[in-house]
């Protein structure tokens, strides 16, 4: 699943920066594309844990 997004990811960046380079780009694919891309990130950084999540869960339950 993990690739599929990431397929996802280029293509949708491939297909914003061609339409950037047309002679008048089309405002509602650019948009498409960065919602496509900004869902997809948001799929896949949900699931990395934080840096801290461990030494934040330590302070609280010496705290206790």
């Amino acid at each position: 699943m993990k690739t599929i997004y990431i397929v996802l990811f280029f293509a949708a960046a491939f297909v914003a920066l061609y339409e950037q380079s047309t002679g008048h780009p089309n405002m509602f694919i650019m948009i498409s594309c960065i919602v496509i891309f900004m869902m997809g990130m948001m799929k896949l950084m949900s699931k990395v844990p934080s840096k801290n999540q461990g030494d934040n869960n330590e302070e609280n339950h010496n705290d206790v």
